[in-house]
């Protein structure tokens, strides 16, 4: 029977001391890995918070309503997220403790003492002492992680909505991708679009490290309500994908490349949250924008002047080429981030996409190194 109580004790010690390496574990993944490593303990807390959310937002009437709430969703959400690191923690080392020989009032109250650093519990034995301090210790060490990580995730999002903003004077609000070739049109200076391929390129290429490696970013909001990260993406590979195939100019290659880097980059970013998409889709495969949909912008842009090309079945069929590359996944991240309102981007998400994408996970081909290159027409 004695044995039994040892073996007993060293179980419960054994699981403590897994407890609290797998909340390490998750602090480093999330807050100090370079790299987008997908962790179920904040992933967990993601779903379930969001889901609590949901809630609320579905009583709003709104978007600017629903809007504001979701904003506080990727901060509250952290906050929730080192709540929950401090609890299985404190309850880890509470196991630890009572495995000692400390009653379980005893160990809880050691166990927040020194996790909070209060002091006014302590054991007595040489291993409590020891606890004690590596408890304190890394309860410190987890504020401390939250608290510079803040600075890291207010950067990229710095950088990020200055993108955003310039959009605004482009495309309009709601930004659309034949209003930006309309304005540059109207300004005489439709060839000067060559000048932002690269740049958005450059904001492609560092939202794909930072919404990935800082997977909350993806869900901090605009200070506009009208404003979003992922239909200005939209935005401007729509616009790239009507120059390259609809409108009558040179062919420029800057401008297929930032179509390129634009949706691997959302492919990154639709791998991480296990948003399903086709990693190598046909030219032909069908698209949510429809043929009517962009016969109509093509005569829009013909009536502000535009110069289109002749062949409106071969344009289609460009068209059509580039946007398979990115159409499920644009789609997908502006569900899963509940974006404003923008044709041919946040239009044709709904809600039921949203709890589709936020619970299936990838196919098994999809899965399997989350692959990124496509054909295009």
């Amino acid at each position: 029977m004695a044995a039994l109580v040892v073996i007993a004790h060293v179980l419960i010690f054994l699981a403590g001391i897994a407890i609290v390496l797998r909340v390490l574990k998750s602090a480093v993944q999330t807050f100090v890995l370079p790299r987008g490593v997908r962790d179920q303990l904040a992933r967990f807390v993601f779903v379930a918070m969001r889901a609590l959310f949901d809630i609320r937002v579905r009583k709003l009437q709104s978007y600017a309503d629903r809007d504001g709430f979701m904003a506080l969703y990727a901060p509250v959400t952290l906050l929730a997220l080192l709540l929950v690191w401090l609890s299985l923690m404190m309850g880890g080392y509470m196991l630890m403790f009572w495995s000692l020989g400390e009653s379980w009032h005893d160990a809880l109250k050691i166990s927040g003492s020194s996790l909070l650093t209060l002091g006014f519990a302590t054991g007595t034995m040489l291993p409590e002492t020891f606890l004690t301090f590596s408890e304190a210790g890394i309860g410190v060490l987890l504020a401390a992680l939250l608290v510079a990580y803040l600075p890291t995730i207010y950067g990229a999002w710095q950088r990020r909505e200055q993108g955003v903003a310039t959009l605004e004077t482009r495309a309009g609000s709601p930004p659309s991708a034949w209003e930006m070739i309309i304005r540059y049109r109207r300004l005489d200076r439709l060839e000067a679009m060559g000048a932002i391929w690269p740049v958005w390129e450059a904001w492609f290429i560092d939202i794909e490290e930072s919404h990935t490696s800082l997977s909350a970013l993806n869900f901090f909001r605009s200070p506009q309500p009208d404003r979003s990260w992922i239909t200005a993406a939209g935005v401007v590979l729509d616009a790239a994908a009507l120059m390259s195939s609809a409108v009558d100019v040179p062919r420029d290659p800057q401008r297929e490349l930032c179509i390129r880097g634009g949706y691997i980059a959302l492919r990154r970013i639709a791998a991480f949250f296990r948003i399903p998409f086709d990693a190598d889709p046909p030219p032909d495969a069908p698209i949510s924008v429809t043929r009517q949909e962009f016969d109509d912008v093509c005569d829009l842009l013909a009536g502000e002047g535009v110069a289109m090309k002749p062949g409106r079945d071969e344009a289609w069929q460009a068209f059509s080429g580039w946007r398979v590359n990115y159409d499920a996944v644009l789609l997908g991240i502006a569900a899963l981030t509940m974006a404003p309102y923008a044709p041919w981007v946040s239009d044709r998400s709904n809600w039921r996409l949203r709890q589709f994408v936020l619970g299936r996970p990838l196919s098994p081909s999809q899965s399997a190194a989350h692959p990124v290159e496509a054909r295009e027409s």
